[in-house]
């Protein structure tokens, strides 16, 4: 993830907080200026509390709310960022990673935009963001990143997942390695549960999509940790059809015991 300057990203971030203007639409054919690493998709978010399982009570996490809107093409964008509050260096380089995070998958978006024509096709194109804190009270901080976009004239929209897990304690952000023993075959592990759980629901997983289950990096890089378990997120497509929609598959931590690291972020969880 690309990160900027502390000093940048605080700077940005205090004057989120102290700004509510009222949002304006891109006149039509006005070109958007791509977006950064260091601001929401506009200039004015309104900063909401956000229930938020917040590592330390003095450091809450709010949620920065931006929308944006355009025409020739069409289009509109609105996101929802965690936005934590406190003066450390670990504070800022999680707003930092999680903006960054964001602002990838707006421009990802706009450089869509691009070759859409300027005529409407049906109702323009939209992106949304949004986010839920899924780990228990503590150092680790779980997020699960939602994203619904639609693309102008699609048969339909689409969504995906995106997930970011951080030890605030140490200021990094958490690999999935990270969480088993060195050496440990965590990916046949969790890749043989999946499956399991997988081919005993009515979603059509077989031969066509077995492959979005294979114990490979790529198809278990979006994971939780929760107070129950690890939680696996599945994009449509993946290991079912777009009708039978994005799958999850909870693994409890008792599934994993023998290959957990002790000294590492589920040892406490064992």
């Amino acid at each position: 993830m690309k990160k900027q300057p502390l000093l940048v990203t605080a700077f940005f971030l205090a004057a989120a907080l102290a700004c509510s203007l009222p949002l304006a639409s891109a006149p039509a054919g006005t070109p958007s200026p791509l977006p950064t690493a260091t601001i929401p998709p506009t200039q004015n978010p309104t900063l909401t509390p956000t229930a938020a399982a917040s590592l330390y009570a003095q450091w809450p996490v709010l949620t920065s709310s931006s929308r944006e809107s355009g025409q020739a093409p069409n289009y509109a964008i609105e996101t929802k960022i965690p936005v934590m509050q406190g003066e450390d260096p670990r504070v800022a380089k999680f707003n930092a990673d999680v903006m960054a995070l964001i602002m990838q998958e707006v421009k990802k978006f706009r450089d869509g935009l691009a070759e859409l024509p300027a005529k409407p096709i049906s109702a323009g194109s939209s992106f949304e963001s949004d986010y839920a804190i899924v780990s228990p009270p503590g150092d680790i901080l779980s997020l699960n990143f939602g994203f619904y976009t639609y693309s102008d004239g699609a048969a339909h929209p689409y969504s995906y997942t995106l997930t970011y897990t951080y030890d605030l304690k140490r200021g990094e952000s958490i690999r999935l390695e990270q969480l088993f023993l060195p050496g440990a075959d965590y990916l046949g592990l969790i890749a043989a549960y999946c499956q399991d759980e997988l081919t005993r629901r009515d979603i059509g997983f077989d031969a066509l999509f077995a492959a979005g289950a294979d114990p490979t990096p790529e198809n278990y890089r979006n994971w939780n940790i929760t107070p129950d378990g690890l939680l696996i997120s599945f994009d449509p497509y993946q290991v079912a059809a777009y009708a039978a929609g994005p799958q999850e598959v909870l693994i409890p931590y008792a599934e994993l015991n023998a290959i957990i690291n002790p000294g590492g972020p589920l040892g406490v969880k064992k």
